[in-house]
C-alpha cells in the first residue's frame, strides 16, 4: 500500500485464535444490537521507540526488540480471547435473515507490517490520508482484525478494527484493558470477565413503547433509494483536533451561566451545535435530550419496539439524511476510552484515537481523553467540509488541529 509519500508493507499475516478451546455455539444478538448496521469501527494507538528492552515481557535474544513486542501483543491476544471469545467468532445470518454471532474460535486476523515513515512525520490531523487503510486494517472476515506496524524510527502503531454489532465502546474498552493487563501480568492477570447474558435485554410481555421512538428509528424497508452522490456534492471528511482543558472549563462555565450546572459533554455538544447551526446556546435543550434518553424506560421501550418489528431490519433515523432534513450531527462520547491504560509492558501510548468511516450521511464527532496533557481532549470529527470550515474559522481557538508540537514529537521518534 502506498500513498501520501510512504509505503506500508505487510510482512506476515496470520490468524490468532483463543489460547484454549471454545465449544462452538450460537450467540443471538440482543434487540439493541439488531439496531446497528454492519459497521466496522477502527481505533489506533501510537508508541514511540522503546529504548528499555528489559521491560518487554516476551524476551528472545535471537530476535529484535520490535519482534519481541509483537510476540508479547500476540500472546496476550490469544489469552484475552479465552474470556472475550466473541471477538474470535464470526457474524452470520440465521434463517430469518438476522445477524447472529457464531462462537467458533475462528480467530482474529493479525497483520505484522512495516511503514517507511517516522512517527513525527505522520499527519494525524488528516487521518483519511495518513491512517485510513494504512494503520487501521480493513476487516474482511471475523469480528476483529489487528495490525501492528513498525515505523522507520522504531515506533509502533497498533490498529484494531471490530464489528460494531458485536462490541460497543464499553465492551471494546473492557477487551482492550484485559488485553494489556494480561500482557503486563505475564499470565497472572485478574481482568474483568464480560457478561454475555442476553436475558438482561429481553423484551417485556406485553411490549410497550413511547410513540417518539417511531421518529428516532426507521425500518430500512421504508427508506427511499439512496441518492447518488455527484462529484460536486460535499462529502464527509475526517479531522483530529485537540481542546485544552481550560477551554473545556470555559465552555462549561458559559453553558452553566443560568444557574444549572451542565456536564462538560453537554457543554461541548451545545457549543459545537451553536457553532455549526449559528444559533444561540442550546445547553438546556441538549441536557433535556440526554436526560430523556438516559433512563431505563427509554431503553426498555426501544427493546420492545425492535421486538414488535422483527425480523425487519431497522436503524437510527439520524444515520439516513434526505434533502428535506435539517442539519444533524451525532456526538458519541469516548471520554472513557482507556488510551492511557494501553501499556503492554513497556510504556503507554503517546497518542490514541478512533478513526472510521461510519457510512452514514450525517456528521460524526467523538471526544476522547488526551494522554499528552491531563484534562485536554482529543476530538475526532467526520463532518462535511463546509462544517469543518465553519468549525475552524469560527472556533479555531477551541478546536486546534492536532500537530507534532502538541504531541511533543518534533524531535526524532517522539523522543
Amino acid at each position: 500500500m502506498g500513498s501520501c509519500g510512504f509505503l506500508v508493507n505487510v510482512k506476515r499475516s496470520e490468524v490468532v485464535a483463543a489460547a484454549l478451546p471454545v465449544q462452538e455455539h450460537w450467540l443471538p444478538m440482543s434487540n439493541l444490537d439488531l439496531l446497528l448496521l454492519a459497521l466496522d469501527v477502527g481505533v489506533f494507538f501510537c508508541y514511540k521507540k522503546n529504548n528499555d528492552t528489559t521491560s518487554i515481557p516476551e524476551k528472545n535474544l535471537t530476535t529484535s526488540p520490535t519482534e519481541n513486542m509483537v510476540a508479547t501483543i500476540k500472546k496476550a491476544l490469544a489469552q484475552a480471547l479465552v474470556s472475550f471469545y466473541p471477538f474470535a467468532g464470526e457474524v452470520v445470518q440465521n434463517r430469518l435473515g438476522e445477524p447472529e454471532l457464531l462462537c467458533n474460535n475462528r480467530g482474529v486476523d493479525f497483520l505484522d507490517a512495516f511503514a517507511d515513515i517516522e512517527l513525527k512525520d505522520l499527519d494525524l490531523y488528516h487521518p483519511d490520508t495518513s491512517i485510513h487503510g494504512k494503520f487501521v486494517p480493513f476487516k474482511n472476515q471475523g469480528v476483529l482484525s489487528i495490525q501492528v506496524t513498525e515505523l522507520k524510527c522504531g515506533g509502533l502503531v497498533i490498529g484494531c478494527t471490530f464489528d460494531h454489532r458485536v462490541a460497543d465502546a464499553h465492551s471494546a474498552n473492557m477487551f482492550f484493558t484485559a488485553w494489556v493487563e494480561i500482557a503486563q501480568a505475564k499470565g497472572t492477570a485478574t481482568h474483568t470477565v464480560p457478561c454475555l447474558r442476553r436475558s438482561l435485554l429481553n423484551p417485556r410481555r406485553p411490549t410497550t413503547y413511547d410513540a417518539e421512538i417511531d421518529d428516532l428509528y426507521v425500518l430500512l424497508s421504508s427508506l427511499p433509494p439512496p441518492k447518488e452522490l455527484k462529484a460536486s456534492d460535499d462529502r464527509l471528511l475526517s479531522r483530529i483536533y485537540y481542546i485544552e482543558g481550560k477551554e473545556i472549563g470555559q465552555l462549561q462555565s458559559m453553558a452553566s451561566s443560568n444557574g444549572c450546572r451542565r456536564t462538560k459533554l453537554e457543554s461541548f455538544s451545545a457549543f459545537l451545535w451553536k457553532t455549526i447551526a449559528e444559533g444561540s446556546w442550546v445547553a438546556d435543550m441538549i441536557h433535556a435530550c440526554i436526560e430523556g434518553a438516559n433512563k431505563e424506560d427509554h431503553f426498555l421501550g426501544l427493546i420492545d419496539w425492535v421486538e414488535e418489528h422483527r425480523p425487519q431490519p431497522a436503524a437510527a433515523a439520524v444515520y439516513f439524511k434526505n434533502s428535506e432534513d435539517e442539519e444533524a450531527i451525532v456526538i458519541s462520547s469516548r471520554l472513557r476510552f482507556p488510551v492511557a491504560q494501553m501499556n503492554f509492558g513497556w510504556e503507554m501510548p503517546d497518542f490514541g484515537s478512533y478513526h472510521f468511516h461510519w457510512g452514514g450521511q450525517t456528521g460524526y464527532v467523538m471526544p476522547m481523553p488526551s494522554v499528552s496533557r491531563e484534562g485536554d481532549w482529543i476530538v475526532y470529527m467526520n463532518l462535511l467540509k463546509k462544517h469543518l470550515d465553519i468549525v475552524e474559522s469560527k472556533s479555531g481557538h477551541v478546536f486546534r488541529p492536532l500537530n507534532p508540537a502538541y504531541l511533543k514529537m518534533n524531535k526524532g521518534c517522539w523522543m
